[in-house]
């Protein structure tokens, strides 16, 4: 099946444009089991990104949510690098009946005017699922990079709230992201680096998919550490000579850790469609 943004989407060629959040309903009259998932620009040259949030009967509609900064919901994204969401047999992930989605489009003027008419497709599992594949995140939007600072650290956790399997991580932060590394801090006090990316590039996004899903016990700590460089030596940094905060466009920053994952015991969790940030707060 495949979802299109309504209306026929115009940008202007200069200027900054907040960004759209479109609502499209699924008129789904029974809860839905997705086995793969892609989110397509149909104009990539001004399409900054896409992320497909679902927004469930039970959430409130008719005024703006952070989908984003509360993590709730995520179904899929689409930036440069980002690989469509392919699932292996017996793991999908629920859109329940009545939802709608939330296209949250980010524009970014090429100096002309341009339009863009963005989709959603779906593959749908053939029966339902062993596993309910959610997405959850540690967020930290509580900082303040310091003009010229090389090599600034971020941090955020999360402790996981039942026994889980990680499938792939997606780190996301903005032209001054440096590096990104997941650690898992187990019960029993040992602890393991699940993914360590040296380098991010905010031009080639993606996720990592392991290859052997990472079982993690209950109680299991999951921290994210980024670095910033926001100095002139970082060509890509919009402006060294300011402090930069959490915020929407790409001249400020995000500190965010996704995470595909099932809960042990299925249905015992709140978390479903996207689910949400794990228990805990961001440091």
């Amino acid at each position: 099946m495949v979802f299109e943004v309504p209306q026929e989407q115009s940008i202007e060629p200069s200027g900054v444009v907040p960004y759209r959040e479109i609502e499209v309903p699924t008129n789904f009259t029974e809860d839905k089991w997705l086995q793969a998932i892609e989110a397509r620009a149909s104009n990539p040259k001004v399409v900054h990104h896409i992320i497909v949030f679902v927004r469930s009967p039970e959430m409130q509609s008719g005024e703006r949510q952070d989908f984003q900064r509360l993590g709730r919901g995520f179904l899929v994204g689409f930036a440069p690098g980002v690989i469509p969401t392919v699932l292996p047999e017996g793991h999908a992930v629920k859109v329940p009946k009545g939802s709608s989605l939330i296209f949250q489009m980010h524009y970014t003027p090429t100096g002309k005017h341009e339009v863009d008419r963005s989709q959603l497709g779906i593959n749908f599992a053939k029966q339902p699922p062993a596993r309910e594949v959610i997405t959850a995140t540690t967020i930290n939007g509580d900082f303040t990079i310091p003009a010229g600072d090389p090599n600034y650290r971020v941090v955020a956790d999360n402790i996981l709230p039942d026994n889980a399997i990680l499938y792939s991580m997606t780190p996301h932060m903005h032209y001054r992201g440096k590096s990104y590394e997941y650690i898992a801090h187990y019960p029993d006090g040992k602890s393991e680096t699940l993914l360590r990316v040296p380098n991010y590039d905010f031009n080639w996004q993606t996720s990592y998919i392991l290859e052997t899903p990472a079982r993690l016990p209950k109680g299991t700590r999951i921290e994210t550490i980024a670095h910033f460089d926001n100095s002139a030596a970082n060509k890509a940094n919009p402006d060294p000579t300011k402090p930069v905060r959490w915020g929407e466009q790409t001249w400020e920053e995000m500190m965010i850790g996704w995470m595909n994952m099932s809960w042990e015991t299925p249905g015992n969790q709140t978390a479903s469609a996207g689910g949400g940030t794990l228990g805990g707060g961001a440091r």
